[in-house]
């Protein structure tokens, strides 16, 4: 029996459609791209010319009232997420969510109460869980490599002391909007996954640019307290280094130092796709190294990056789950959620520069 196709309608025909969801979806043969909202198409940004063979809308209604879309992919700004998230389980449709999932954990947890009332699948794409080099840190921490780890450091760092010029929601003052949405979530998320929930928050966000005219929060330090280990948070705009630091944590049988964001993204960028030759697959000069004391001395060795599933497989884990196999969802919805109520709690923490309770 052939499985079935799924036909995806996408809100929004921005980078995040166009880098992170169309060419994934291409490669996994379970979808198929059957309608793009798009409100304001421009002579060289125009859905229907780049997929001609597709229905283009002008609107997330006329999405939500074609009896022909099963999967809803919304790629909007984060204020518009609760919104059109609603809506589309209201329609009957299953729900991919851009990150940030919304602006508040409240708007998060109704959001994954009204899927379950529905029965229908909603998740996250918090895509980062397949970086390689996440994975390769995963590995070491399920191997015993690190031993008890006391201190896990993770770097989304960049030199950009100027505002680039776009109108991004990123660099703008909204709901959802400033680093510790965009990054933070990014970072947030992949602790969350490895070590649950924190006890306590600490949170500095600010600007540490000159230049802020927007107001709007591009830098962030978090720290999430655990029993006997601490999970510190960095996204810089001032950052001028040869190598970013990507991870450094430390543990009582060896440490672990990699620089370098994972490669996928700029390889998406340049229009490469999972199933290419070298996608997602890091070079040799970008690996990490371990550390550990052997015979009294400490030694160090690198270690290779493991070879991602890819970005592919949050799209492949969500067709298992459209099939039936509901442990499959790619992303849980209620640790997105959880995820969005700790951001809450760092920026309270900011705000009244103290530490708070989770």
């Amino acid at each position: 029996m052939a499985s079935k196709t799924y036909n995806v309608g996408i809100i929004g025909y921005g980078m995040s459609a166009k880098v992170f969801h169309l060419p994934l979806l291409k490669v996994v043969p379970d979808f198929r791209l059957h309608a793009i909202v798009q409100r304001t198409p421009k002579p060289d940004d125009d859905a229907g010319k780049d997929y001609p063979d597709i229905k283009r809308y002008g609107s997330s209604d006329e999405l939500f009232a074609d009896s022909d879309v099963d999967v809803v992919i919304v790629t909007t700004a984060p204020d518009s997420h609760y919104s059109l998230t609603e809506q589309a389980l209201q329609a009957g449709k299953h729900v991919v969510v851009e990150k940030p999932f919304t602006p508040t954990s409240r708007e998060a947890y109704k959001l994954v109460a009204l899927a379950k009332e529905k029965g229908k699948i909603l998740t996250v794409y918090q895509n980062r869980r397949w970086d390689s080099d996440f994975l390769t840190l995963s590995k070491l921490l399920k191997n015993g490599s690190l031993g008890r780890v006391v201190e896990f450091e993770t770097h989304f760092d960049r030199h950009r002391p100027e505002i680039p010029q776009t109108e991004s929601w990123k660099y703008k003052v909204i709901p959802g909007g400033g680093v510790i949405y965009d990054l933070g979530t990014h970072l947030m998320d992949q602790v969350v996954t490895l070590f649950g929930l924190p006890s306590r928050v600490t949170g500095f966000i600010g600007s540490q640019r000159e230049r802020n005219p927007e107001g709007f929060h591009d830098s962030c330090m978090i720290i999430l307290h655990f029993e006997g280990m601490k999970a510190i948070i960095k996204a810089a705009v001032v950052s001028p280094e040869v190598r970013q630091l990507r991870y450094w944590v430390r543990g009582d049988k060896g440490s672990f130092k990699k620089y370098h964001l994972d490669c996928q993204e700029d390889q998406l960028k340049e229009g490469l796709k999972p199933g290419d030759p070298s996608y997602g697959t890091e070079p040799k000069e970008r690996y990490g190294t371990l550390s550990s004391i052997l015979d009294g001395r400490a030694v160090s060795e690198v270690v290779p990056t493991v070879e991602p599933a890819t970005y592919a497989e949050f799209y492949r884990k969500l067709a298992r789950a459209l099939g039936g196999d509901e442990a499959q969802i790619p992303v849980d919805p209620s640790s997105a959620a959880l995820v969005i109520y700790l951001v809450e709690k760092a920026q309270a923490s900011s705000d009244e520069g103290k530490t708070l309770d989770v």
